[in-house]
């Protein structure tokens, strides 16, 4: 699928995730719309997945590791095909399958309950260590936060993951410097995010998380490296799309009023 065509889609998807968290009143919109470029190339063009068939033998996995953006995850699954979007409109209700953090047990295309910070890529790795023992060909994604990358648990599963030569793993951090409670870099300072990961023994690139060219090559790239695993260090904005969220931290996890639901849709192009 060419740069306009998906463009389209990402569009599609950050309507969505605003229009359920607006439903819902509440929700995480920064990071959510930060990735949301990253999982229309990634889902489109390069995943290997089937909606009709979600439990595949052979299906590559991905992990939402920064569950939290669990709306974005739920558009993309949407525009897919793995469930009407009207469905994602029921985000955060009682009893629902479209919980505030992903439910492996409540959804199809969710390959992991994830939330707390960390996990989500452990188990990522996990997931790409049991296909290298089986042999398996196919790919295992995630995406993590960079506020995220303040856990320990990720260095410890980092490491496991060039010990273990999973050249199937590609890790994809949204990198947009902002965390609930600020800057990345006064809360816990993260970087430099890609001298970390090579000392860690990983494949590092680092894009430009909005360009869509650039995130179809890094992970065009990342497929084919196999001496070790790749992280894709995408340089993001939160809340990207929509003018009064961008670069806010403020809008890490505020649902928009009307006014202000209204104001970001037209910005979309509704």
């Amino acid at each position: 699928m060419n740069s306009s065509e998906l463009a389209l889609y990402a569009k599609n998807v950050r309507k969505t995730i605003l229009s359920s968290i607006h439903e819902a009143g509440s929700g995480h919109p920064g990071g959510s719309l930060s990735m949301a470029d990253i999982l229309t190339v990634l889902y489109f063009n390069h995943i290997n997945i089937d909606p009709a068939n979600p439990m595949m033998e052979d299906r590559d996995k991905f992990v939402l590791s920064k569950g939290h953006g669990a709306p974005g995850l739920y558009s993309i699954l949407a525009e897919k095909g793995f469930f009407e979007k009207e469905d994602v409109l029921s985000l955060r209700k009682i009893n629902g399958r479209f919980q505030g953090h992903p439910c492996m047990s409540k959804l199809p295309g969710i390959e992991m309950s994830t939330g707390s910070l960390g996990q989500g890529f452990s188990a990522s790795v996990g997931m790409a260590l049991a296909n290298k023992i089986d042999e398996k060909k196919s790919k295992v994604y995630v995406i993590l936060g960079d506020g995220e990358l303040q856990e320990g648990i990720v260095w410890e599963a980092a490491m496991a993951a060039a010990h273990y030569g999973l050249s199937n793993l590609i890790a994809i951090v949204d990198w947009n410097g902002l965390q609930i409670d600020g800057k990345n870099d006064d809360v816990m300072r993260v970087t430099p995010i890609d001298e970390k990961f090579a000392a860690f023994g990983w494949n590092v690139l680092i894009i430009d998380g909005h360009n869509l060219q650039e995130i179809d090559d890094a992970i065009s790239t990342a497929k084919e490296k196999s001496n070790a695993p790749t992280v894709i260090i995408a340089k993001t904005h939160k809340g990207k799309g929509v003018s009064f969220m961008e670069d806010n931290a403020g809008w890490h996890g505020k649902a928009p009023n009307d006014e202000e639901f209204a104001i970001a849709m037209k910005e979309l192009g509704e």
